[in-house]
């Protein structure tokens, strides 16, 4: 006997001027009643995702979708259906957002999402939303150069950003380290330490794992407000969605001038592979700012990358 089908759920993450989310509480009545969740619902017979997204918001909320793109794919199992929450970002809409259908409705601010209840599947969504789509990663041949990139990492309105300084000399890493987080502190960016730097910083906002570190824990590392992992197959994807981490980044997806031989995923295998986990992923590689629009409807999150902010 077959599987019974996913049911097939457009979800809109719907922004206002401010970059408050909106969000409605399910009827007590239906499925997971009473929780909060993104607006949608499920896709009608011969439907593309995009005219359910439009139809649905029109119909739930009462706006008209002008502009929107793929955000993430959500597959699971609840103990009495499994569904797929195909979620996308509305970036433009008009008319007023009403509760049409007399459900409790209201704008969070994205870093308020996690104090309201949700059902189960709708968690990663929660995390993809306060991600943005850019993922710098920080680097420099010496203390000049790492604060030199940062600069113009800055004047690109990054807000996330990976402090990896892999080719740093170590006697300066401490305090290269201690210049960055207070800089992107007073402008606001979230930052990551690399784990290979082997610091622990009480001011960084978060540890990024080297493959190899992420295979090496059990659990997610305690004492850290996001946890992001490096990831070169389905086996470190779903490692990273099985200890917790936030997100992911996949590489490589095309070939890079640093290693130009090197073995490459491409878009088709990449897009397969974050299928296949419930987690918001990055794709890194070959990338310039020009491909965020094929990376997004490829399934990701947006684009990690280092040239790619510095040019």
């Amino acid at each position: 006997m077959s599987a019974t089908p996913a049911v097939h759920v457009a979800v809109g993450v719907i922004r206002d001027g401010d970059g408050n989310i909106l969000l409605t509480r399910r009827a007590r009545h239906a499925h997971q009643g009473g929780l909060w969740e993104f607006p949608g619902g499920k896709l009608e017979a011969d439907e593309s995702v995009a005219q359910a997204l439009r139809r649905e918001l029109r119909e739930e909320v009462g706006i008209t979708v002008k502009n929107a793109h793929p955000l993430i794919k959500i597959n699971h199992r609840y103990p009495e259906l499994r569904v797929l929450l195909d979620v996308w970002q509305v970036t433009d809409f008009s008319g007023t957002a009403d509760a049409r259908e007399g459900q409790a409705m209201r704008w969070v601010a994205p870093q308020r999402l996690s104090a309201y209840t949700f059902p189960a599947a709708n968690l990663p969504i929660i995390t993809a939303a306060r991600l943005p789509d850019r993922y710098a990663i920080l680097e420099g041949q010496n203390a000049e150069q790492v604060l030199s990139n940062l600069e113009r990492i800055v004047d690109k309105q990054i807000q996330l950003l990976q402090l990896r300084l892999k080719t740093l000399p170590t006697a300066a890493v401490s305090a290269v380290c201690e210049a960055v987080l207070e800089k992107c502190q007073r402008r606001g960016i979230r930052v990551l330490l690399n784990s290979d730097l082997a610091l622990s910083h009480r001011n960084a906002d978060g540890i990024h794992l080297s493959s190899r570190a992420l295979l090496a824990c059990r659990s997610r590392p305690p004492h850290y407000q996001w946890v992001a992992a490096s990831c070169h197959n389905l086996s470190e994807l779903r490692h990273a969605e099985q200890i917790g981490a936030d997100f992911a980044v996949l590489a490589p997806i095309l070939p890079t001038p640093t290693h130009p031989g090197a073995r490459t995923l491409g878009w088709e295998a990449a897009a397969n592979l974050i299928t296949r986990v419930n987690l918001p992923v990055f794709f890194l590689g070959g990338l310039e700012l020009a491909d965020m629009d094929r990376a997004r409807h490829a399934g990701a999150r947006g684009i990690a990358g280092i040239s790619a902010f510095l040019t």
